[in-house]
């Protein structure tokens, strides 16, 4: 069996085995529902980790914990994955608190303390920096992101992480797609692991084939404590969440629309596209 296939079986056996480091011993167990949904949310995570060569033996692996449903799924994700798996790495939790009005501070080290996961709070001020140089009602998101980006990126190498996780899923990458072709004319989305500008880091979605339904339902039946990104969540007038609502739209008229468009990003013909870099028309 190649390490592939092992890294993909160690994630099926994890979710079938009751206690892998998760849960606390006064844990309740987990319904019927939340159990099969484990299973399938387990099964796609050791996928797109073997698939894509996301984690290797030895890795330090940065889990980017904002405290919303995708990064609490990504961390319990990663907790199952990491007793299971073929190969041995560890897991530092990182949560950067952006000092937004109302953030519960204690939420999340009281959360990772009772898992026992080691972890940091960074705290920078980015909600001030926001708030200021973006005019009311433009959106805060790109500001935002390349702040947090660059903290992040920082806060990997001070630790010695060698990957870093995001909790982007297979819903976020396709609405960037269409984000990107709508707005930017450019045909892009969010690949499932890349390197930095700088070359100094690689990036990770373990849970890049995963459907935000799917994990939405999880994070609800697991009972995670989450915390609600009010810096930008009371922004109705996101582009993002016109795409989400076309993209709902989409599926319920046409169930699975979203995952084939997913994996039409995994089958590309770069010749029946336009792009003269990608291919040579001129020579034809």
């Amino acid at each position: 069996m190649n390490r592939s296939a092992e890294i993909r079986g160690a994630a099926r056996a994890t979710a079938a085995t009751p206690e892998h480091g998760v849960r606390t011993a006064a844990a309740p167990p987990l319904s019927r529902e939340c159990r099969a949904l484990e299973t399938e949310l387990r099964g796609k995570v050791g996928r797109a980790v073997a698939d894509y060569g996301m984690i290797d033996d030895g890795d330090l692996v940065m889990v980017c914990l904002s405290g919303g449903k995708d990064s609490y799924t990504l961390l319990d994700m990663l907790l199952g994955l990491k007793r299971r798996a073929p190969i041995r790495f560890e897991l530092v939790a990182v949560n950067l608190d952006q000092k937004q009005p109302g953030f519960p501070a204690g939420t999340l080290p009281n959360y990772l303390e009772a898992l026992g996961v080691p972890f940091r709070i960074v705290e920078e001020d980015t909600y001030s920096v926001v708030t200021r140089v973006i005019d009311i009602g433009k959106t805060y998101c790109g500001l935002c992101s390349r702040l947090r980006r660059g903290i992040l990126y920082r806060v990997a190498t001070e630790l010695g992480a060698n990957k870093i996780a995001l909790g982007h899923h297979r819903d976020d990458i396709v609405e960037t797609l269409f984000l990107n072709m709508f707005y930017g004319a450019s045909l892009k989305a969010m690949p499932p692991k890349l390197r930095s500008d700088d070359g100094q880091h690689v990036v990770i979605r373990p849970l890049a084939c995963c459907a935000e339904p799917d994990i939405a339902r999880y994070a609800e039946l697991r009972e995670f404590p989450i915390i609600p990104c009010d810096l930008c969540g009371s922004q109705q007038n996101l582009k993002r969440a016109e795409i989400k609502a076309m993209l709902a739209a989409w599926e319920r008229s046409d169930p699975g629309r979203t995952e084939r468009l997913f994996r039409s990003l995994q089958n590309v013909s770069p010749s029946h596209l336009a792009d003269g870099a990608l291919h040579d028309f001129m020579s034809l």
